[in-house]
């Protein structure tokens, strides 16, 4: 049986497709495709390529960009809501299939087909992990390999968050290497260039193909007993694909060896170090090794802005409606109820303390990526103000006034929806600002599983370490939070009774 909390959940973001914004949930209609990347630059652009190539073929094509990690978009793939994602082989062996025996590549595609995904040939070229640093503190040190870092434990390590946890990450290679290090920190991936440049940290995980090592003037260590495989790009896509469409799996592997690990990171420095987009870089090497007509559309800022507020609008909008529809009756209940009700704002209040990142990402095996897990969290958010200052409200009327209103006749009905709950109606309006306030700033966080809004711009400026996007997405945030509040005090008349106010001022 589904439990009351999943068909609750259900309940909200079925009613949320009759709104949802175009593109925020992949569909399973024959002509249209969705193509998923991870939240770093060489991704982005693989999934950009992959975009231009069957936007030609006469389907509607989404790009969900900058998704969380591995299992995020792999799980999304398995399930349907992703068609595509560039992914890397050594990830798939250690990270995807850790712990299954697979011999070659014969058996990993096997494997692969057996789950419903398939696999191209390499795009050509091998995006290994290296373990770097900065050359100057590198020849001072005379360290060339990955072993010779066990003579210096005081150096301190600045490993990305996925590289902390994965089967060839850090716990595998502080094991081979026996490493001493235990001032090792997990951080996002474009930081840890940051805090190599600010001495921050010492040692961090990179991308053979990663610009900024150049750019950095960073030494690549030699990984000396051989722990890393190789990373071979490639796309997998879903074997119904195939069936759906056989001619767009066809355009998709033209990429089939054709990008050399110089040409990778010619294009990751486009866009790293010169400023250029995704699309851009991705759209002119199609049209220059494929011959491939693009037609690249660059959003404005106006744009990007008024698209970015209606998805965060959407966002907030759905799931604060459906919170102040559940939450305000939970409340009354609490109020009428004490032992059951306690027990309700205990539940509630365990909830708010499970931190945001993880409780959206909670929801994706239930509701997928896009814009349902993202409202169901912030709807789950929104409950504890709501409840708790509802039957704050209702449970600080004083006495009197309920004996009173007891005493004349009145129907339980009547007395709460005509005296005890105009009577409460500050302390709820309260718990609502407090509650679409919250929900403002958390639903930057829905960006991560494809659910858009002022989040977007922050997590690609994070990425490409540009203050400017990053400010396109926290200003306009900022300004919906006070805007927010602001509406509430401008309803404040309509809902709270003159006599209510008038008491509070004097």
């Amino acid at each position: 049986m589904i439990s009351k909390t999943k068909c609750l959940m259900l309940g909200i973001v079925i009613a949320a497709d009759f709104c949802l914004p175009q593109g925020s949930i992949a569909g399973d209609f024959n002509n249209e495709v969705t193509i998923g990347s991870k939240k770093f630059t060489e991704a982005v652009i693989l999934g950009e390529m992959a975009y231009y190539l069957l936007i030609n073929k006469g389907v509607e094509v989404i790009h969900k960009a900058e998704l969380g990690g591995t299992q995020i978009l792999f799980k999304s793939l398995v399930q349907g809501e992703l068609d595509i994602y560039p992914e890397y082989t050594g990830t798939i062996l250690q990270e995807i299939l850790a712990g299954e025996v697979i011999k070659n590549e014969d058996e990993l595609k096997d494997k692969l087909a057996s789950m419903g995904i398939l696999m191209s040939e390499s795009l050509g070229f091998n995006n290994s992990y290296v373990i770097g640093m900065k050359k100057e503190i590198a020849e001072k040190l005379n360290i060339n390999k990955v072993s010779d870092l066990r003579n210096y434990p005081e150096l301190k390590f600045g490993f990305s968050n996925e590289f902390m946890d994965r089967g060839d990450g850090w716990p595998s290679l502080q094991r081979k290497y026996n490493l001493p290090q235990r001032d090792v920190r997990g951080i996002d991936h474009d930081i840890g260039y940051r805090g190599l440049e600010n001495g921050s940290i010492d040692v961090i995980d990179l991308y053979a193909t990663d610009a900024e090592i150049d750019y950095y003037d960073l030494k690549s260590l030699e990984d000396d007993l051989n722990h890393f495989p190789e990373y071979q790009a490639v796309f997998l896509y879903r074997s119904d694909l195939v069936t759906r469409n056989p001619e767009l799996v066809k355009s998709l592997l033209r990429l089939e060896g054709i990008i050399s690990e110089s040409a990778m990171i010619k294009l990751n420095a486009e866009v790293k170090l010169a400023g250029k987009s995704e699309g851009e870089v991705a759209s002119r090497f199609l049209e220059r090794e494929l011959n491939v007509e693009t037609k690249f559309y660059q959003l404005t800022i106006v744009d990007k802005l008024i698209q970015n507020t209606y998805e965060h609008l959407f966002l907030v909008v759905i799931s604060l409606s459906a919170a102040i529809i559940i939450a305000i009756p939970l409340g009354i209940v609490t109020y009428k109820i004490p032992r059951f009700g306690q027990l309700l704002l205990g539940i509630i209040g365990v909830i708010q303390t499970i931190p945001s990142l993880a409780l959206i990402v909670f929801m994706i095996p239930l509701l997928g990526i896009g814009a349902k897990p993202a409202i169901a969290a912030l709807f789950l958010y929104s409950l504890l103000p709501i409840v708790r200052n509802t039957y704050s409200g209702l449970k600080d009327i004083p006495l009197q006034l309920s004996e009173s209103a007891e005493a004349l006749g009145l129907p339980s009905k009547v007395r709460m929806m005509k005296i005890e709950l105009p009577l409460a109606s500050r302390s709820i309006l309260s718990g609502i600002k407090t509650a679409a306030v919250i929900n403002v700033g958390t639903a930057t966080l829905g960006a991560i599983i494809g659910a858009g809004g002022y989040g977007q711009p922050i997590l690609t400026g994070i990425r490409l370490d540009d203050t400017g996007l990053i400010l396109q997405g926290a200003i306009p945030a900022a300004l919906l939070a006070f805007g927010v509040q602001g509406l509430f005090e401008l309803l404040e008349p309509i809902f709270v009774s003159k006599g209510l106010r008038l008491g509070e001022n004097s």
